[in-house]
């Protein structure tokens, strides 16, 4: 194993598919020379040259028609958009276009695109640099969605996601590029769909997501002193999401909480506590209680309030354990 930041396990997940296989290519603005907006393709430029490293105007609707038509002739591309806020740009090449040629001409082609976009606050950036629209693309069929939380989920999700057949977008929040971690020195996949226990419990299930998850780590550390037991798991992939993990975590606990950064109305948490309440009810001793932002733009001098934080975990979970039915 080897300690390496996640910008870079992101790095070398990208040179290794690349050396791997001369189809996959990236594309996008400041990938080439700068190396990224935030350091991603460091090196690439000068490791595989213009023609499979692609500095594009900036037009993300531009990018994401190249990366279609790209895909369907065969290539692999991998695209960087800048601030997943930017994504709005290209709604429809996304929605409209990438999600459902696949399915509308019969599997005639594949649609192998990646879709690379750091999101999230945490670095004061302004409401329309900070946001977290996760929940916009798991809605939409025929897109898979991730949201790894550590270098090694990132480095194994981005390979998979590469060699996946099917459009995925990877989700990074940008407070996460500066973490350290552990990764395998050989290669290793991570699979795209199932979830990580990241810490056991009896008392509580706590499903987060991407940052979150480390502030329900947290949570469980501080709760463990007052003998409170939560299990945490990571869900790592939203769309597909592990039913199977959770269903049978908040079984064995009898209660449910769920974490994610993005605001908490209509959220990747409301999915998921509906999905446990229409199959397993009679498992519940306790409300699901959903921690995630609240309901408005996203501030910039505010920023830190507005964030949901461990202290937020651990009330939703003393919510719950008093809440009994």
């Amino acid at each position: 194993m080897k300690e390496i930041r996640y910008i870079w396990a992101i790095n070398e997940a990208l040179k290794e598919e690349m050396e791997r296989d001369e189809d996959v290519v990236l594309i996008g603005e400041d990938v080439g020379i700068p190396g990224g907006a935030f350091g991603a393709s460091r090196g690439l430029y000068d490791r595989f040259g213009p023609e499979r490293v692609i500095d594009t105007p900036i037009s993300e609707a531009g990018i994401m028609g190249l990366a279609a038509g790209a895909a369907a002739c065969g290539l692999r591309p991998i695209v960087e958009i800048m601030f997943m806020d930017f994504m709005t740009i290209c709604m429809d090449g996304i929605v409209n276009q990438i999600a459902k040629m696949r399915y509308m001409f019969g599997s005639q082609y594949t649609v192998p695109i990646v879709i690379r976009t750091p999101a999230g606050g945490g670095l004061n950036a302004g409401p329309q640099h900070s946001q977290s629209l996760e929940a916009w693309f798991a809605h939409v069929p025929g897109l898979k969605v991730v949201m790894p939380g550590t270098p090694y989920d990132v480095k194994g999700l981005l390979k998979s996601a590469i060699r996946d057949d099917n459009p995925v977008i990877v989700v990074e929040n940008k407070t996460l590029h500066a973490l350290k971690g552990p990764i395998p020195e050989q290669e290793y996949l991570v699979p795209i769909g199932k979830a990580d226990i990241k810490k056991q419990g009896t008392d509580v299930t706590v499903v987060a997501t991407s940052r979150m998850v480390h502030e329900a780590l947290k949570a469980a550390d501080i709760l463990g002193q007052e003998n409170i037991n939560i299990e945490v798991i990571d869900l790592l992939s939203i769309s597909p999401w592990d039913k199977e993990t959770v269903l049978n975590s908040v079984a064995k606990t009898h209660r449910l909480v769920i974490a994610h950064e993005a605001v908490k109305s209509f959220g990747v948490g409301a999915e998921i506590s509906a999905v446990v309440a229409e199959e397993i009810m009679e498992e519940l001793d306790a409300a699901i209680m959903r921690v995630g932002a609240p309901f408005v733009p996203i501030p910039f001098s505010l920023e830190k309030a507005y964030l949901p934080n461990a202290d937020d975990v651990i009330k939703a979970v003393k919510r719950t354990l008093e809440r009994t039915f």
